[in-house]
C-alpha cells in the first residue's frame, strides 16, 4: 500500500515508525514531515491545514490510505474532504472531531450519556463566570471550549489566578472567541487510554501517562508533555476493563447516537479518584507524547488495523476485540529547548542521535547537511525495559549519547509508578 500521514512532530514520527514496520507498507509518505521522519517516509511540502493540497496530492499519488496526526488538520475537515473525494483516511470527521474542539460538547454527551466526569458549567459572560467560580470551592478547573494547543486549561489556587485566567480566556480571546467551562477540581494520577474506534468497534491500546511539568518533582509550568510511559502499575486489570466497558466504548456508543460517529483514535484522559475513575478530557486522535511509548509495543499490524476501519471493517488480526501487545515496558523522555514552553532560540546543531537506538523527532530542521533545533520539543528518546525502572534507565543512557548544548530533559519520568 501507499500511505500517507499527515503532520510533522513525534506522533507523526512514531506512526511513521509503526507503519514502516509492516510488510504492507511499500511507500510511506508524510505532509510536511521533519528531519527524522525523513529518514522512513518521503516527505512532501504541504502545511497539515493544506486540505486541498493534501487531498490532490493523494489523488495524484493514489494513495490507498492516509493517516491524520495533529487536531489542526482534523478541526479543518481534513476527513471530510477525502471522504467526499472517495479516498481512503483514517481520522474523525470535522463534527466527530467536537468531542475534542469543544469542551462543551464533550461534557454534555458525558452528562446525558452518564459518562463519569467532574461537575461543570459554561460560560460566555466574565462576570457570571467569576461569580460562579467565587461561589465555589478552589481549586477551580478552567476550560477555553475551542482547541487551544494544550495550553487552554488553567487549575486555578486562588481566586486572582482565576481572575487572571477568565480575562485571558472571555475579555482578552487570547485562545480565540468562545466560552469557558468551570469544572470542579478532581485529585488523583492522571492516565491516557487511547483506543482505535470506528462507529462502535473499539480496540483498546494499552496504557500510558504523561508528566506535563516542565521540571523534575512536576515543577514549573505546564508544557505539551515532557515525557510518557508505558504500563502503568497503579491502574489493575481490573480498573483497564471497567474504564473500557464505562467509559471508552459507551462514549463511541453516544457519538454514533448523536449522528457523529467517530472513526479515528479516541484519546481518553482520565483520572483514578478517590470516588473511582472519571474523565478529564477526550481528544480525536493520538496523544502526544503517549503515541511515542504506545505504539512501539504494538504487536498487531498497524496498516490493517488502520485500514480495515477507515473502512469500517474489521481488523483480521483482533482476537475478541483485542489487539496483540509486546510485554516489554517503554519509557520516553523529551528533549526540549531551553526556555520551552515560553521563548525559546532555533537552529542549534544536535550530534550523536546514530548511536541512540528509539529517537524521535518532535521539532528539528535539516540545514546544510547538519540536524537542528527547529521546535519547542526537539526529540523523544524511547527507553525500554522488561520492567519501568530497567526502561527508565536505558532512556537515560540513551539521553546522554545525545550533544547539543541548547537542550534540556526530565530525569524523573514515571516517579508516579516507581
Amino acid at each position: 500500500m501507499k500511505i500517507l500521514v499527515i503532520g510533522s512532530g513525534g506522533r507523526e514520527h512514531a506512526i511513521v515508525d509503526a507503519l514502516a514496520r509492516s510488510p504492507k507498507a511499500e511507500k510511506i509518505y508524510c505532509a510536511p514531515g521533519n528531519a527524522g521522519i525523513a529518514l522512513q517516509a518521503e516527505c512532501v511540502d504541504l502545511k497539515d491545514t493544506d486540505v486541498e493540497g493534501l487531498a490532490n496530492f493523494a489523488k495524484e499519488h493514489q494513495i490507498d490510505l492516509t493517516v491524520v496526526g495533529p487536531e489542526a488538520s482534523l478541526a479543518a475537515g481534513v476527513v471530510d474532504r477525502f471522504k467526499a473525494e472517495g479516498l481512503t483516511i483514517f481520522g474523525p470527521t470535522k463534527s466527530a472531531t467536537r468531542i475534542e474542539s469543544s469542551k462543551e460538547f464533550a461534557k454534555e454527551l458525558m452528562q446525558k450519556y452518564e459518562i463519569p466526569t467532574a461537575a461543570f458549567r459554561s460560560f460566555t459572560a466574565y462576570e457570571e463566570a467569576l461569580a460562579y467560580v467565587q461561589s465555589r470551592p478552589l481549586p477551580a478547573v478552567l476550560k477555553y471550549d475551542g482547541l487551544a494547543a494544550g495550553k487552554g486549561v488553567v487549575i486555578a489556587e486562588t481566586l486572582e489566578e482565576a481572575d487572571a485566567a477568565l480575562k485571558d480566556m472571555l475579555l482578552d480571546d487570547k485562545f480565540g472567541k468562545g466560552k469557558v467551562v468551570v469544572e470542579d477540581f478532581l485529585t488523583g494520577p492522571e492516565f491516557s487510554f487511547l483506543c482505535f474506534v470506528a462507529g462502535e468497534e473499539v480496540y483498546p491500546m494499552v496504557l500510558s501517562q504523561d508528566h506535563k511539568r516542565a521540571f523534575d518533582g512536576d515543577k514549573g509550568p505546564n508544557t505539551g508533555g515532557m515525557g510518557a510511559y508505558s504500563p502503568l502499575p497503579f491502574i489493575s486489570d481490573e480498573e483497564r476493563q471497567w474504564t473500557l466497558e464505562h467509559v471508552m466504548r459507551p462514549t463511541a456508543r453516544a457519538m454514533a447516537k448523536e449522528g457523529c460517529p467517530f472513526t479515528g483514535v479516541l484519546y481518553g484522559g482520565l483520572m483514578k479518584t478517590p470516588a473511582g475513575i472519571k474523565v478529564i478530557e477526550f481528544n480525536a486522535r493520538f496523544g502526544d507524547p503517549e503515541t511515542e511509548v504506545v505504539l512501539p509495543r504494538l504487536k498487531s499490524d498497524i496498516v490493517e488495523v488502520f485500514h480495515a476501519l477507515a473502512r469500517g471493517e474489521k481488523p483480521a488480526c483482533a482476537v475478541e476485540g483485542e489487539l496483540e501487545w509486546h510485554d516489554f515496558a517503554t519509557l520516553g523522555i523529551v528533549m526540549a529547548s531551553k526556555g520551552y514552553p515560553e521563548s525559546y532560540a532555533k537552529g542549534f546543531e544536535i550530534k550523536g542521535l546514530d548511536q541512540v537506538e528509539q529517537v524521535y523527532h518532535m521539532g528539528t530542521a535539516s540545514k546544510e547537511g547538519r540536524l537542528v533545533t527547529n521546535g519547542g520539543r526537539v526529540l523523544f528518546v524511547v527507553g525500554r525495559g522488561s520492567d519501568l525502572k530497567a526502561a527508565r534507565e536505558d532512556a537515560l543512557r540513551q539521553v546522554a549519547k545525545i550533544e547539543c548544548e541548547n537542550l534540556f530533559h526530565r530525569t524523573d519520568i514515571g516517579h508516579w509508578a516507581l
